[in-house]
């Protein structure tokens, strides 16, 4: 029998999210153990609790983080008022473990962490070692009058238990919306859960394919042939990818890299050092096993590695225009600023004074002429005003000063093959493999390469862009137009690179023939007459390259609408939740990508306008709200949205026990 005295929280999703949420709730409840009635949380998920889906232990080394070992953290390190009970940063962890590991760490687990240094890359699975020790040390600390249950399943559905009530916030005429304290959580085991409150930490959900992929897919079906659509790479089983023929591999973000990997060195192939310059160091001695991978993306190219830093940030240049300071002030005198008009011009400024104030310390700068950094800074800094010209004085005082091989060309850097056409698929691999020795040299030269540093700008703007979106300080034709119609796609392929060791291996791949690339802006497509998936860059003048498999190297789709989730779809259903709607420049209502919620603590909003008490979101369903949902909170961070995430699961804590 259900006791009524007694708080009961569900938490859908026991992944890094959710934990946090069960964490920032122990917390609290440790403040004022007298005060507070007595708490159940139960928590739900199919797979282990704290590293949930992606993080899993049992995955393969070969999957590396894209954040080295300073940066991520499941338990807060500053701007809260209740103080962790237990626990620490990822890199806390890893030092004690060298000194003092746990008895349950495996020999490859243990080799591992004796070679991972802070600035290092851990593996995945490493990561999640971490996730389930921190979740099972919060339950080791859990407060008094607190019981914590993990239910090994999934949640099918999220339903209101009594008559509903108004909400506060209905708009007139709306439709009674569910009450707090109100709600039944089903199980895919047939269970069944009360709940006062419940919070949705789904993560990453399973998706619909889009139009084409849907015809990948029924060609694939109809002709014999193997298509492998969207998915979190650990998911798939990589020895059904036949070896010793092509492969083609649609996307070279991030996912590119997991399914190389395990394409070949999970295969048995090796990486030996050669002791040769960046870009050069590696050699691949292939198993035999290996596909002929055919790549291809948009850029024609895989995203740039992350330079050698020891901070996240590069410490040599920084944020001089685009400051969290400017943004304020835009904020203060009324002003909900335009991306393209009032952010851009400023984060451009910077990229470009980080630039050119590393290129003149380097000896390809030693030919500037005297006076171009004073020159420039003026330039910058005389009117930081929308259309005052100052790009165009700015090109001008570049193009008298600066040798052309050395100007910035930032949309180039993007795409660094636009406008170049190749004579063959050997011209352009050899064009690809010079880019990808380049890039690593530019990593490995850390903060003095004036590349790299102007990308670290970007990634330090991009996070004053993350906390501007989160407060509500952009506008919806902005959100639409300009951060996620061009610049969210331009920063990603520069700062949300792989470690430099990626592009090594990749460029040693090239060098022995068992990766080939398929050219920029690439079309796919099905031969039914020779039985084979086709692909041709209109940029590569050559025959199409086929195979008779196809992997598309990407997550699924994180668009609520396009869901496989039984509960999300319930949700949407019920009325419960509903998309969120923005208007776009041309006064076009445009479904987004996350669900429609209030301020934080993120209560959704249901189909008739109001509010759903007692349901809160946080993560990836809400990236109408948030922009860069995806990534780990950043230990120590510098800026606020480095430690948004936890600042939410903490704002989510106070509401449910404020009730």
């Amino acid at each position: 029998m259900v006791d009524a005295s007694r708080l009961r929280v569900v938490i859908v999703g026991a992944g890094p999210r959710g934990t946090s949420v069960l964490e920032r709730l122990l917390a609290r409840c440790a403040l004022s153990p007298g005060g507070q009635p007595g708490l159940d949380i139960d928590l739900i998920d199919p797979y282990p609790a704290g590293p949930g889906h992606v993080w899993r232990t049992d995955q393969s080394p070969l999957y590396l983080m894209n954040t080295p070992s300073f940066f991520p953290t499941l338990i807060p390190d500053q701007a809260m008022s209740a103080v962790p009970l237990t626990g620490g940063s990822f890199d806390d962890w890893r030092r004690q473990q060298r000194s003092l590991p746990d008895s349950d760490l495996t020999a490859a687990e243990t080799a591992e962490l004796a070679a991972l240094e802070a600035d290092g890359f851990p593996s995945r699975a490493l990561y999640g070692r971490y996730l389930r020790r921190t979740f099972a040390a919060l339950l080791e600390h859990a407060p008094s009058g607190t019981t914590i249950r993990v239910h090994a399943t999934s949640a099918t559905r999220v339903r209101a238990a009594v008559r509903p009530v108004v909400s506060a916030g209905a708009l007139p005429g709306a439709p009674e919306q569910t009450a707090a304290g109100q709600f039944v959580v089903e199980l895919a085991d047939g269970g069944a859960l009360a709940a006062d409150h419940v919070v949705l930490a789904l993560g990453h959900l399973p998706a619909r394919l889009n139009p084409h992929q849907q015809q990948l897919a029924a060609s694939a079906r109809k002709l014999g042939l193997r298509y492998w659509p969207p998915a979190v790479p650990n998911d798939v089983d990589w020895d059904e990818v036949p070896g010793g023929e092509p492969v083609l591999v649609r996307g070279m973000g991030l996912n590119f890299f997991d399914v190389v990997g395990q394409l070949t060195q999970g295969r048995g192939g090796r990486f030996e050092a050669t002791g040769e310059q960046p870009g050069e160091v590696l050699n691949y001695l292939p198993s035999g096993r290996e596909p002929l991978i055919l790549a291809a993306s948009r850029r024609g190219a895989p995203y740039r590695a992350k330079a050698a830093l020891t901070t996240y940030y590069p410490q040599g240049v920084g944020l001089r225009f685009f400051t969290e300071e400017a943004v304020s002030a835009l904020t203060a005198a009324g002003i909900q600023p335009g991306f393209d008009q009032d952010l851009w011009p400023l984060l451009h400024r910077d990229a470009l004074w980080a630039y050119y104030c590393t290129l003149a310390r380097s000896d390809d700068g030693a030919a500037l002429r005297s006076g171009f950094l004073a020159e420039l800074d003026t330039l910058l800094s005389h009117s930081t005003a929308a259309g005052s010209g100052w790009e165009g004085d700015v090109d001008a005082l570049v193009a008298r000063s600066v040798p052309a091989a050395f100007r910035l060309d930032l949309p180039g850097l993007a795409r660094p093959f636009a406008g170049r056409s190749f004579a063959s698929h050997a011209e352009f691999d050899d064009a690809v493999e010079t880019y990808l020795q380049a890039d690593a040299r530019g990593s490995a030269a850390g903060e003095t390469d004036p590349v790299k540093m102007a990308i670290g700008v970007l990634n330090a703007g991009r996070a004053v862009i993350k906390a501007l979106v989160a407060d509500g300080g952009i506008t919806g034709e902005s959100w639409l137009g300009g951060l996620r119609g061009w610049f969210e796609a331009f920063v990603e392929g520069l700062a949300s690179g792989p470690p430099a060791l990626r592009m090594e291996q990749l460029a040693a791949l090239a060098r022995a023939g068992v990766v080939r690339f398929v050219g920029p802006d690439p079309v796919f497509g099905v031969d039914p007459e020779d039985g084979t998936f086709t692909a041709i860059s209109p940029w590569v003048k050559a025959e199409p390259l086929r195979a008779r498999s196809l992997v598309e190297a990407l997550a699924p789709a994180n668009l609520v609408l396009m869901n496989r989730s039984p509960l999300l779809e319930g949700l949407l259903a019920d009325g419960l939740v509903r998309p969120r709607i923005m208007i776009a420049a041309d006064g076009e209502p445009v479904v987004t990508s996350g669900l429609e919620v209030t301020a934080p603590p993120y209560r959704p909003i249901g189909a008739s306008g109001g509010r759903t008490e007692g349901l809160y979101v946080l993560g990836l369903q809400l990236s109408s709200v948030q922009w860069g949902t995806a990534i780990a909170a950043e230990s120590r961070g510098k800026y606020r949205s480095g430690y948004r995430t936890l600042q939410d699961a903490d704002l989510i804590a106070a509401d449910i026990l404020a009730s």
